[in-house]
């Protein structure tokens, strides 16, 4: 039996996720994401590794736009497959393209206007990547299934798909590959989750594995003890009061906005911070949220008993969802403090550009940073604390007050990702460590040789494999 995968992306950086596996005479896709380092974000325009009508399926592992946002794309150059994933993924991967593409038209427009007035010439930003008909497109080729249900999607390949703890519908991929007598299973990790947080379950781990991808965003470093966070995000609130300035959270539409409202109200509860107005400044988020109450299975004990003292976790006096355009606009003439949580998280693009526009030069405001910056974005360099950062084509000294709170962290930390590759009762036969900027990847790896003795490979862009 031989089996080929070639890594396509998020491999060496974080973003772009795809992994094609040809095997019995099939190809598949695991994943479909777009690039948004600034640095690899030309490559969402490159033409497909191969022919996408000759794709047979694509399987997504959850619904952030580096793990699906590649797809209309996909579909517009030719794919017409069936696309697996479970089904909340399936339901706010509708809300995630569907935005992305709005998105991609409007950032698309505004720099054919600036640039042109600039004299400027490029590319890729007079067009978007995809249009709204493009993402449309897609939508009908989605076929949910069920957490650990087995499907067969060929002759001789079997998934199923199993809770990953990372957000809402996320999950970790087996593939049962049988040919004649011979059977391999491989593992795809997409995004691993941590334990003991608030709202999903924990990560699956498994016993058995040939083959396995693993992600490796954090696997040179240890987060900060999680029991911290509302304690942390206490002082950032009520320093930014006393300092009379706004607290900016650039922060991910699908779980890190919604784990922020859960932890704003138990903070409000315990009177922790004053009753501050608070924005949920994301159209998509809001959205997200409405998925979140329709899914209360897929809930931690600790969230099902807030639920069941008829306490909403996504609500609270003075929280006020932002949709419109306008609305967004009229924060700015709020006089005092207020929060505003507003896309997207690497401030690649969304409202939250506008946001950091308008607060990012006041020293008495706060940027607080919930989630990876990934190289490269926008994020990372405010992050970094580079004095001036250019937003809406202008540059801006960065006089806010920057802050971070590392347990709010969706991925598994570099004891978390030992812990779940260490479940595996005999060492597979290869490990590749994908999803981490090189030195994180390269960490785990040599960690994960010296610990657990098993073989690692951090693959190289591009790079075809063939599976024994």
């Amino acid at each position: 039996m031989q089996m080929k995968l070639t890594f396509l992306g998020a491999v060496q950086t974080v973003t772009g996720s795809r992994f094609l596996l040809e095997a019995n005479g099939t190809k598949t896709l695991i994943d479909c994401g777009i690039y948004q380092e600034r640095q690899y974000r030309d490559r969402n325009w490159d033409p497909c590794y191969i022919d996408p009508a000759q794709i047979d399926a694509v399987l997504i592992t959850h619904a952030h736009l580096d793990h699906c946002g590649w797809l209309p794309k996909l579909v517009k150059d030719g794919f017409k497959g069936k696309v697996y994933c479970t089904t909340a993924t399936a339901e706010i991967a509708r809300i995630v393209l569907l935005d992305s593409a709005k998105i991609q038209m409007e950032d698309a427009a505004y720099k054919q206007k600036r640039h042109k007035k600039e004299g400027r010439t490029g590319p890729h930003p007079y067009e978007p990547l995809y249009n709204i008909e493009d993402a449309e497109a897609s939508l009908p080729l989605f076929a949910p299934v069920a957490y650990d249900k087995t499907v067969n999607i060929a002759d001789g390949i079997q998934i199923s798909f199993h809770d990953a703890g990372h957000i809402l519908g996320a999950s970790m991929i087996k593939m049962i590959v049988k040919e004649n007598d011979q059977q391999r299973t491989i593992i795809f990790s997409g995004d691993i989750g941590r334990w003991d947080k608030p709202i999903l379950h924990d990560p699956t781990v498994f016993d058995h594995a040939d083959y396995v991808l693993v992600e490796s965003t954090y696997g040179d470093r240890i987060h900060e003890d999680t029991n911290d966070i509302a304690t942390e995000l206490a002082n950032v609130i009520n320093d930014a009061h006393q300092a009379g300035g706004n607290i900016i959270v650039p922060s991910f539409s699908v779980e890190r906005s919604q784990e922020l409202l859960y932890h704003l109200n138990e903070l409000l509860l315990a009177e922790r911070i004053p009753p501050l107005m608070a924005f949920l400044d994301s159209p998509m988020a809001i959205k997200v949220t409405e998925v979140f109450k329709d899914h209360p299975e897929m809930f931690d004990e600790q969230m099902k008993e807030t639920i069941r003292q008829n306490r909403s976790p996504f609500d609270f006096p003075g929280l006020t969802m932002t949709r419109t355009t306008n609305g967004s606009k009229a924060i700015n003439y709020i006089r005092g403090t207020v929060i505003i949580i507003a896309g997207s998280g690497m401030c690649t693009g969304g409202r939250v550009k506008h946001h950091l526009a308008n607060n990012i030069s006041r020293p008495e405001c706060t940027v607080l940073f919930v989630g990876y910056q990934a190289n490269g974005t926008l994020g990372r360099s405010i992050l970094n604390g580079d004095p001036q950062v250019r937003i809406l084509g202008q540059k801006r000294d960065v006089n806010a007050k920057i802050a971070r709170i590392h347990g709010f962290s969706g991925h598994a930390d570099q004891s978390e990702l030992i812990r779940w590759l260490a479940a595996f009762k005999k060492p597979p036969k290869n490990i590749f460590v994908v999803h981490g900027e090189t030195e994180p990847a390269h960490a785990l790896a040599e960690l994960g040789k010296q610990k657990l003795k098993y073989q690692f490979t951090v693959p190289e862009f591009r790079q075809e494999i063939t599976l024994d």
